[in-house]
């Protein structure tokens, strides 16, 4: 290989490496596109870099696509991302771990991880706080461990306050089922507000 092309090689390189820094510093837009309206999330890919990235790899994957708010709790969270509106649950990837750690707190209208009680368990499904939630939170959780927070509701408070409304019912093991279904139709990745 000739010095031109050398330098050339380490010219896009360089390229490659700004652009991936530029990146990630621009914030990551997700839009959640449901029955009642979209709901638009600014994702911190800084501060949980691990969530974020799974978030995405799943809504790239149309994971959510169809998908129900299948717990909606007044005064507390409305949660999704997992199952289908006949209350089948849906194939994931492997868990990912924790990043409750990262300093950001379950705030209304700021957006986390569900899991199981096993800290490192949180696989597609999420949770949108509609309260403040700082028990939730790492330093007062029970476990120790808390919930991840990894981004916030930037447009679409009104939606989300609308589905923290709806009537709910059990269904089979499921508590706290909106009676008409809350269908994430869609979430859609934007690189840039």
């Amino acid at each position: 290989m000739t010095r031109s092309n050398l330098a050339i090689l380490a010219c896009f390189a360089f390229q490659a490496a700004c652009f991936s820094i530029a990146s990630a510093a621009d914030p990551v837009i997700a839009v959640l596109k449901t029955n009642k309206g979209d709901i638009k999330l600014e994702l911190d890919a800084d501060k949980a870099p691990i969530t974020v990235a799974n978030f995405v790899a799943y809504a790239k994957d149309g994971q959510y696509d169809n998908t129900i708010f299948h717990r909606v709790i007044p005064d507390f969270m409305l949660q999704g991302g997992g199952l289908t509106k006949d209350l089948q649950e849906k194939s994931t990837k492997p868990p990912i771990k924790n990043e409750s750690s990262n300093g950001l707190k379950n705030e209304k209208y700021t957006v986390a991880m569900a899991r199981t009680s096993a800290a490192d368990s949180a696989t597609c499904q999420f949770f949108i706080n509609t309260t403040q939630n700082d028990f939730l939170d790492q330093a007062k959780a029970r476990d120790g461990v808390g919930y991840a927070v990894f981004g916030k509701v930037i447009e679409g408070k009104e939606v989300v306050d609308a589905i923290a409304k709806v009537k709910t019912s059990r269904k089979g093991p499921h508590e706290a089922v909106p009676v008409e279904p809350i269908t994430i139709e869609k979430v859609e990745i934007v690189a840039k507000q």
